[in-house]
């Protein structure tokens, strides 16, 4: 089993966050402009929660609130789990699958390395998978 670090290495490294103050609007800009389904929320180099393009959908959209009124810190998950770099794909995967988030902050030490996603781990799961058939296929007689 691969480690996230991995995954991790294959990102650019730029972290995508925003600040707890911000308009949800601004946040929503950002995301639409990083072509990204989440965000990290940040200050002063501490994680505080993570706000994705659900958090929007599922406390603005559908509550008929106002995107420009309201702050990342209202709509923010803030109970976030995160995972070590030394943390397996599958692990993240099955973790991802079951407490139903497509989004996983990587943390060492307190300092947040990145933000692997759903989609990350899927598609290097594809990828092993495609690399393994077609050995398999060159290695069949």
């Amino acid at each position: 089993m691969k480690p996230i670090s991995e995954l991790l290495k294959k990102h650019d490294s730029m972290l995508y966050q925003i600040a707890p103050t911000v308009s949800v609007f601004e946040a929503l800009q950002l995301l639409a402009k990083l072509e990204v389904g989440a965000l990290l929320v940040m200050q002063d180099g501490k994680l505080l929660g993570v706000v994705s393009e659900r958090d929007y959908t599922r406390k603005v959209a559908l509550q008929g609130r106002n995107s420009k009124e309201m702050t990342v810190a209202e709509i923010m998950t803030r109970d976030v789990i995160t995972v070590v770099p030394q943390t397996g794909t599958r692990d993240c995967m099955s973790l991802m699958s079951h407490r139903k988030f497509r989004h996983l902050p990587v943390v060492d030490n307190g300092k947040v390395l990145g933000l692997i996603s759903i989609r990350d781990i899927m598609d290097d799961i594809i990828a092993a998978n495609e690399q393994t058939i077609s050995q398999l296929t060159v290695s069949a007689p």
